[in-house]
């Protein structure tokens, strides 16, 4: 039976494609993974990063389709991810512009109050001027009429012209009448000029506060403009968002028969690799069975002989003490026991190691898979890892490269390195290496563990760069981090 590296769950008509397809055009929003919707602006915000962490993720498991499909799907996940984001900046936008709105009517409101209040004191300080001015026009006329002398009295005329003490009584009356007259007056003037002081200082605090109530107007203006013209591009962000959505949602659409054989490329693909590493395990096991075979028989002919050489041994042996009994000597010492062959050494040696130094990583690991556009599951047999494009990749442990492949020709694996690591404690591990930007070895090279053996780069049916690394034993693709060599942190 084939181990694909990729064995998707096959969808037996590519009308079930459509089907599925249509399922996903008609839930676009829930094609990311379930990541989980924030209430708040600041937690779509910062759900951003946890979108970019997303898109990598979902990029490797579109790893063997049509990059263009790829980036289709991509770019419509990315803009549902967005619209949620984009929709809470406009409600955020939109609640910054009513609080700016507010603010400039609180502003013009106190600026009405101040201006009313600033008239009726410049009313006020006008009446006291007017008042302040009659009540100097009387003591003017009095103080002209007193230094005329005219009809008014005083006390120099009340003491030489009185005539009788009568006389004298009535007009010291007269006179005091007078002086209380001119002193209300006076106290009428200072109460006036009181009160004028009192209006025109409460007036000239009032001007003060208007100006700074009428920067502060116009800057909520300008506050106000600012946030209806941000309310309005987020809106207008978000509408574009709206727009691309069902832009790409009908471009994804054009790839339903696309889709369908681009699954079937990717089976085959991942049967002509199976049955390429089933050749290697093959070609291993008759290795070792020849060399087993060998070394059985070197092991039966180094037997014989050691058996014939202690038999002549003993032969020889009986011989001497014949001979010895004849002579009359002693017995000689029998002869020593041969030496054991050395064992030979033990296969292996250290344990597969990643082709990237720790820390790292791993942005889709090892194990079955949901297809993300139809549905459909299939095994993943390799390990992602994230690499920027150009940096090296090293064995994984030292052995033989087999393959070297050239993404063109090569299906969707794009640029492509196998290595045979022969037997390691007993078992035959392969490993693979796919989507190079470019080789370090050439077929039938010897490497050692940690050599590198190509680049980092996006070729074959993906759209970003990464590690994409399968390890191989006895024939079955196997989870690489349940190795003791591998590490994601040290």
């Amino acid at each position: 039976m084939s181990r694909s590296t990729r064995t998707p769950a096959r969808p037996s008509a590519r009308t079930r494609t459509r089907a599925a397809l249509a399922g996903v055009l008609a839930g676009a929003v829930l094609l990311v993974g379930g990541i989980a919707r924030a209430d708040t602006l600041e937690e779509l915000q910062s759900q951003r990063q946890a979108n970019e962490t997303e898109q990598e993720r979902l990029s490797s498991e579109l790893e063997g389709t049509d990059a263009s499909l790829q980036t289709v799907y991509l770019e419509l996940t990315r803009i549902a991810n967005e619209i949620p984001i984009a929709q809470a900046e406009v409600d955020q936008a939109v609640e910054d512009l009513a609080a700016a709105e507010r603010h400039q009517t609180s502003v013009n409101d106190r600026l009405t109050v101040a201006e009313t209040e600033a008239t009726t004191l410049t009313g006020e300080v006008e009446a006291s001027q007017a008042q302040i001015a009659s009540t100097e026009d009387g003591i003017g006329e009095l103080a002209r009429s007193t230094y005329r002398g005219g009809d008014g009295l005083t006390a120099l005329r009340v003491v030489f012209d009185a005539g009788s003490p009568e006389e004298f009584a009535t007009r010291t009356s007269a006179v005091n009448s007078a002086m209380r007259s001119q002193t209300d007056v006076l106290d009428e003037l200072e109460t006036s000029a009181a009160t004028q002081r009192n209006s025109q200082s409460r007036l000239d605090a009032v001007n003060v506060r208007i100006g700074e109530l009428k920067i502060e107007a116009d800057a909520a203006v300008v506050a106000a403009d600012e946030a209806r013209v941000s309310a309005q591009d987020r809106r207008d962000e978000l509408d574009t968002l709206q727009t691309q959505e069902t832009a790409k949602q009908a471009e994804l659409e054009t790839y339903q028969d696309t889709i369908a054989a681009q699954q079937e490329q990717i089976a085959t693909d991942n049967a002509n690799l199976d049955a390429e590493i089933q050749a290697i395990f093959e070609a291993q096991a008759a290795e070792r069975a020849r060399q087993a075979e060998e070394k059985r028989k070197a092991d039966e002919a180094a037997a014989a002989a050691a058996a014939a050489a202690a038999a002549q041994a003993e032969r020889d042996r009986q011989a001497a003490a014949e001979a010895n009994r004849g002579s009359g000597g002693s017995a000689p010492a029998p002869a020593p026991a041969p030496a054991p062959a050395p064992a030979p050494p033990a296969s292996g040696g250290a344990g597969l190691i990643p082709p990237v130094p720790a820390p790292f990583h791993v942005t889709s690991p090892f194990g079955m898979r949901t297809y993300p556009i139809n549905g459909g599951r299939y095994m993943h047999n390799g390990t992602d890892i994230r690499s920027a494009c150009g940096n090296p990749q090293g064995a994984a442990a030292s052995g033989t490269v087999v393959g070297v492949r050239p993404e063109r020709g090569n299906g969707t694996h794009g640029n492509q390195v196998l290595v045979d690591h022969g037997v390691i404690n007993g078992d035959s591990w392969v490993s693979v290496y796919n989507h190079l930007s470019r080789f370090a070895v050439s077929n039938g090279q010897s490497v050692s563990q940690g050599q590198t053996i190509g680049y980092t780069g996006m070729t074959g049916a993906v759209t970003g760069c990464h590690v994409h690394v399968e390890t191989w034993r006895n024939g079955t693709p196997i989870n690489p981090e349940s190795l003791p060599g591998w590490n994601r942190s040290n």
